[in-house]
C-alpha cells in the first residue's frame, strides 16, 4: 500500500490555544478515510494546514512524496490537492457549466493574451476544457442542469456543484468538509454513491462527516480527532469501542 499524504508532527497555534497539536496522519491512495471528532476538534483546522490556507506552527506536510509544507494554496492546488468546504463556495450568478469551468483556470496552456485576443488556439482549447467540465456534469448527474443558475439549484445539488469544481483541478486528493451537510437522505445516498465512484476513479479521499452511519457505510478507516489530537484510528468496529472515543464523541452508548 503507497501513501499518499503523511502528516508529521503537525501543530497549529492560535495565540495560546493550540488547534492542532503534534498530529501524525498517514493515507493510503485510493482510500477514503474518515475524519470525526466533537465540534471545535481541529478537523477543519487540518484541511486548512494541508490545502495550504493556514501555515502551521511546526510539523511538516508531505504530499505524494514532496514536502509542501509552507507552500501557498494555489501551489498545493496545482500538486493535486483539491477540497471543498462547509459553506458551499458557488459563482451563483452564472450557470452550473460555467461554474465547473471555472475549475480549469489552472490548466489552460495557451497563455493569457491569446485568450484575451479570442485565438484560435485559445478558442480550441477552450472548447477542450469545457467538454471536461461536461464530462464532470455528467459523472455527477448534473447535466441536464448545465444551463441552470447555481443560485436555482436545490442544496443537495449546490453541493455536488462544489465537488464537481473541485473535481475540475484534476486532484489525486479529495478533501471534502462535511459534504453532506443539510442533504435529506435521499440525497445523502446520492453524495455517497458519487464520493465512491470518485474514488474507483482513483482518487483519494479525506472526508469531515458527523453521521456515524454514513461514516461507517463510506469509509474504509476512520481517525478521531478531539481537541486538536488523535485519539483513536482503525476500523469503525474498531472506533465504535474505543472508550476515549465514546467519551468524546459518539456518547455513552456508543451510536
Amino acid at each position: 500500500m503507497s501513501i499518499i499524504l503523511e502528516v508529521k508532527k503537525l501543530s497549529k497555534h492560535f495565540g495560546g490555544l493550540a488547534a492542532i497539536g503534534q498530529l501524525d496522519l498517514s493515507v493510503i491512495e485510493t482510500e477514503i478515510l474518515g475524519l470525526i471528532g466533537p465540534n471545535g476538534a481541529g478537523k477543519t483546522t487540518l484541511f486548512n494546514l494541508i490545502s495550504g490556507l493556514f501555515p502551521p506552527t511546526s510539523g511538516k506536510v508531505i504530499f505524494d512524496g514532496r514536502d509542501i509544507t509552507g507552500l501557498k494554496a494555489h501551489e498545493i492546488a496545482h500538486l493535486g490537492i483539491s477540497r471543498t468546504f462547509q459553506a458551499s463556495l458557488l459563482f451563483m450568478g452564472i450557470p452550473v457549466l460555467d461554474n465547473v469551468f471555472t475549475g480549469y483556470h489552472m490548466s489552460y496552456k495557451t497563455s493569457v493574451w491569446s485568450r484575451l485576443l479570442r485565438m484560435p488556439s485559445a478558442l480550441k482549447e477552450e472548447e477542450l476544457l469545457r467538454q471536461r467540465a461536461m464530462e464532470i456534469l455528467e459523472f455527477t448527474g448534473l447535466a441536464s442542469l448545465k444551463y441552470e443558475l447555481a443560485a436555482n439549484l436545490a442544496h443537495g445539488h449546490q453541493r455536488i456543484l462544489g465537488i464537481c469544481m473541485a473535481l475540475a483541478t484534476n486532484p489525486k486528493l479529495l478533501l471534502l468538509d462535511e459534504p453532506m451537510t443539510g442533504m435529506n437522505i435521499r440525497e445523502a445516498q446520492t453524495m455517497i454513491d458519487i464520493i465512491r465512484r470518485i474514488r474507483d476513479r482513483g482518487i483519494t479521499i479525506v472526508v469531515i462527516e458527523h453521521n456515524m452511519k454514513t461514516v461507517a457505510n463510506l469509509c474504509d478507516r476512520i481517525m478521531v480527532l478531539n481537541y486538536g489530537r488523535k485519539i483513536a484510528e482503525g476500523l469503525f468496529e474498531e472506533i465504535k469501542e474505543n472508550k476515549e472515543v465514546i467519551e468524546a464523541y459518539l456518547g455513552k452508548e456508543g451510536t
